[in-house]
């Protein structure tokens, strides 16, 4: 049986990416020794999760960001440097990185090494501490692609671009690496050559045809099904009754607006609200407000069990995050995504392409588009029909089960 260790930042949508968490359960049901890795913060999730769970100090990742400035008074160009600067700042800030490293390689002298890592597709500090440890790596939740042509990037990227090559190459000759899971050259990322596992199927990224690398593998995934009773509140909602799951996840929580706004939307026509706001705490008085927001019937919650609330649901309003999305194919559900941040803009236009549902942006929101976005979504038999078409390609691929067997004949 082999070891392995899982590595992700001490952040619960961390251990998503439409499997990750799911596949470690897996090879641990298979008699496999399975650690997860991570801080302190995420311990509990783990072992609620039956797997061992190890803290170390710190993981290389940034959070939270520091508080972002008003850009609003900035110059464009300076403005989107910013943006995309805190953006690398998260996962390759140089000394935060290095301590990550150390960690990890202090974890491997006092337990052993195991015999490969299996990590977060952005915590640079495992993929350094997995060449240091001279394991294989392995990628879960994100494809490995063709580095991008300089020539195609715009200059603020092309400034970022050289940023990040010059922190990988110092943290290298800080450990005495060669960078070898990173890619090479142009916009740097983390890359394994052995394997990367993608939780969707090959034609949900067909904006990047004939740049994904053969190391990829594809492995969809299915609906959970349930083991336990469906909670009180949603069996007193009349089984007649559709829904509209609305959550931003467990970090974006913050943006009350966004709650009450597709709230409306739905109720306007004909859908119960589900709103989950996570747990990021908000003062008494703001929930407060945002129950009075809410139209009668709707349902204010810090967390839903997806797998319970999403066979009732029409539509969900959510805003891109990777485990969300999925969560919403698998359960052929069509979507209405508002991204706020980062990676949530690449599920959002892949929903749009794959016409399952529709990208808007923050404006739209504002200007008041939901409710026809949702009358739009409600009306379109063939929308469902393509959720539904997408969702039956995701479970013919194998799942968390098919990544488990991959990651087993990679290390072979």
């Amino acid at each position: 049986m082999a070891k392995f260790w899982f590595v992700s930042a001490p952040l619960f949508s961390h251990t998503d990416w439409g499997g990750f968490l799911k596949t470690a359960k897996v090879l641990a049901a298979q008699g496999h020794e399975i650690l997860w890795v991570s801080e302190a913060p995420l311990e509990n999730t783990i072992r609620a999760a039956g797997l061992a769970f190890a803290a170390i100090a710190k993981t290389g990742w940034l959070w939270p960001p520091p508080p972002a400035p008003d850009v609003s008074k900035m110059h464009p160009q300076e403005a989107v440097m910013l943006r995309y600067r805190r953006a690398l700042d998260t996962w390759l800030s140089e000394d935060l990185v290095a301590e990550g490293v150390q960690s990890l390689l202090d974890l491997a002298a006092q337990i052993g090494k195991p015999d490969a890592l299996v990590i977060d597709p952005f915590l640079s500090a495992a993929a350094f501490a997995a060449e240091k440890l001279n394991v294989p790596m392995i990628v879960c939740g994100w494809t490995a692609q063709n580095t991008l042509d300089e020539t195609s990037l715009f200059p603020v990227q092309r400034n970022l671009s050289s940023d990040s090559q010059q922190r990988i190459q110092r943290l290298c000759d800080q450990f005495s690496l060669e960078g070898t899971n990173f890619s090479q050259g142009t916009a740097p990322s983390i890359q394994s050559s052995r394997l990367h596992i993608a939780y969707f199927t090959p034609d949900w990224y067909q904006a990047e045809a004939g740049t994904i690398l053969s190391q990829t593998q594809f492995v969809g995934g299915s609906p959970e099904i349930p083991q336990d009773a469906p909670p009180d509140w949603l069996t007193d909602i009349p089984e007649h009754k559709p829904l509209a799951l609305i959550t931003l996840g467990t970090t974006f929580t913050g943006d009350l607006g966004f709650f009450s706004w597709s709230a409306q939307a739905a109720a306007r026509h004909g859908l119960t609200p589900i709103v989950v706001m996570g747990w990021n705490p908000i003062t008494p008085e703001k929930k407060a407000e945002l129950k009075r927001a809410l139209p009668g019937g709707s349902r204010l919650l810090n967390f839903a069990p997806f797998a319970h609330v999403l066979p009732r649901c029409k539509l969900m309003i959510h805003h891109g995050g990777m485990g969300t999305t999925h969560y919403a194919i698998v359960h052929g559900v069509p979507q209405i995504v508002v991204p706020h941040a980062a990676d949530q803009r690449i599920q959002a236009r892949r929903v749009a392409q794959a016409k399952i549902g529709l990208n808007l942006t923050a404006h739209d929101v504002r200007q008041g588009m939901l409710p026809e976005g949702v009358k739009a979504l409600l009306e379109a038999a063939w929308i469902r029909d393509n959720a539904q078409q997408l969702a039956q390609r995701m479970a013919a691929l194998g799942g968390p089960e098919k990544a488990a067997e991959l990651i087993l004949r990679a290390i072979s």
